[in-house]
């Protein structure tokens, strides 16, 4: 169990960094105004978190779940900003941009994940 609890924090710490990098990389190139970070990371861990559920439940690999799934993924994508940022830009007076972020970041993070998943059976079933 501790080691269990071990790798989802190794995991969590690269994920946070990951998402902390994102997020400035794309705000130094599209600028501030609309969280693209945050989408774009939880679009692009919600496709990694398909080819991860298929991939280690294919390889037998469900014993890095908790250091890839539950850790750096979760740590990469985050609810809680994804919320803040809606809200933001709902406080902001943009309701009408926060519509569209929360529906495009649902939708597309749902696909991706899909589009993941699918990637994987293909390649390994």
């Amino acid at each position: 169990m501790l080691l269990t609890v071990l790798q989802v924090a190794l995991g969590g710490a690269v994920g946070a960094t990951a998402r902390y990098l994102t997020n400035t990389a794309v705000m130094r190139w599209v600028g501030p105004g609309f969280p693209y970070g945050t989408m774009i990371a939880n679009i692009a861990g919600s496709f990694l978190m398909g080819v991860l559920f298929v991939t280690l439940a294919h390889k037998g690999g469900t014993r890095f779940a908790p250091f890839l799934m539950t850790g750096l993924l979760g740590g990469f994508t985050t609810f809680s900003a994804f919320s803040l940022d809606a809200y933001s830009l709902w406080e902001r007076g943009e309701p009408v941009l926060a519509g569209a972020y929360v529906a495009a970041s649902v939708v597309l993070s749902i696909a991706a994940l899909i589009a993941g998943a699918m990637t994987m059976r293909g390649i390994l079933i």
